[in-house]
């Protein structure tokens, strides 16, 4: 007999199944496992034992518990993998919720319906204090964690399957588009045109580059007489305030991007001014310095960015337009002025096409409709309201 199932209590069976013998004990290891439901629950477990035997995916039972082999994936996979600020994220929603909510379950006893139960006590109530619950987007990024830590214990053998693959998040809505078009950031640029950081506003509106792009560039990153910045890397600030660099996460993030007459200009000022206040201390501008930093030559804090920005913008009357708006405000008029999205897609660094698209297409006004017009011009070889004026 491989396995059978024994009744332990009301609502409670156990699940007994025999291994293949093993030479070096002379025995038939067996797996005990508690089962909560009915006979029909029990016996499905069983079932799905034996074939996990047959087909050799069977995990042996482990003591580790969840919150013990996160702490173990964030040491060995996050932090040696992904960059330094995704890593401290990761950190933060799994030591501050993932292991108070889940950390004590047997890694290998986790089931799809304790985590349906988390998300939604995570909704109710967020923090395990019983206060504030928590945004669907925001659960749905616990979910995500969860997700990608335990697919590497299935890639480590720790897990047969990953049990989030049975569970459906709580469904997030698109944040509603902040209001921050052309005249704004016109607004802006003139409310901010004495502030030390306006050439780092100007490129963010003209460029369409994240914020940890500009300020990891150097001089010898941009091209002047060709027009051309090249991304290569990027600037972090780590919550402890330490300053880091790294290469863009994706090979899409590592691109040229043209830049315009008006862009160009207010770099050569900006070089200008760093070349004066480095000779006044006796120093020579190096191409291998940052192109925006302090005074002193220390690296510009990102933080301090997005403060003068949100400083300036409450000033011009819009307080909930955010420094990355400026991005969004790039892509939306490029795909106005008709630009391909594929363009839009390499300028702005997206690893995939269908992520510039499925994030812009629906603040591009007027997109459908030109597409309708352009459609009848092509149908009928004249523009589509001077054929309608001659059917009618």
């Amino acid at each position: 007999m491989r396995g059978h199932i024994r009744k332990r209590g009301k609502d409670t069976y156990t699940v007994v199944i025999s291994m293949p013998f093993d030479p070096q004990t002379g025995r038939y290891p067996q797996i005990w496992e508690t089962v909560k439901g009915g006979k029909r629950e029990a016996e499905k477990r069983l079932s799905e034992l034996q074939h996990q035997i047959d087909t050799g995916t069977l995990v042996k039972p482990s003591k580790t518990t969840l919150g013990e082999f996160l702490e173990r994936w964030l040491t060995d996979y996050a932090a040696p993998n992904v960059g330094p600020r995704t890593a401290e994220g990761y950190a933060t929603i799994i030591r501050q919720h993932l292991i108070p909510g889940l950390g004590t379950h047997a890694l290998v006893q986790l089931r799809p319906e304790r985590i349906q139960k988390y998300y939604a006590d995570m909704l109710d109530h967020g923090r395990h204090d019983g206060t504030g619950g928590l945004s669907p987007r925001t659960v749905r990024h616990h979910a995500m964690v969860l997700h990608k830590a335990l697919d590497t214990a299935v890639t480590w053998g720790l897990l047969a399957r990953n049990p989030v693959d049975a569970v459906k998040p709580p469904r997030a809505q698109r944040p509603e588009w902040r209001p921050f078009d052309e005249h704004d950031a016109r607004s802006l640029l003139d409310a901010a045109r004495h502030s030390p950081l306006y050439p780092v506003f100007f490129m963010a509106i003209a460029t369409g580059m994240r914020r940890s792009e500009i300020l990891g560039l150097r001089w010898c990153d941009l091209d002047m007489n060709r027009a051309q910045a090249y991304v290569n890397r990027s600037l972090h600030q780590l919550h402890g305030g330490e300053i880091v660099v790294r290469a863009p996460k994706t090979a899409r993030g590592r691109r040229m991007v043209a830049l315009s007459p008006a862009v160009v200009e207010v770099l050569r000022r900006h070089r200008a001014r760093r070349e004066a206040e480095k000779a006044m201390c006796g120093y020579t501008l190096s191409d291998e310095e940052l192109v925006f930093t302090c005074v002193d030559g220390s690296p510009v804090r990102p933080d301090n960015v997005t403060k003068t920005w949100s400083k300036y913008a409450r000033k011009c009357g819009f307080p909930g337009v955010r420094l990355h708006d400026a991005r969004h405000l790039h892509a939306s008029l490029l795909l106005k002025q008709g630009v391909h999205p594929a363009v839009v897609q390499s300028r702005l660094g997206h690893a995939s096409i269908a992520t510039t698209i499925d994030l812009y297409s629906h603040v591009a006004p007027g997109l459908q409709e030109a597409a309708a017009r352009r459609f009848d011009e092509l149908l009928s070889g004249e523009p589509a309201h001077e054929r309608a004026a001659a059917d009618y």
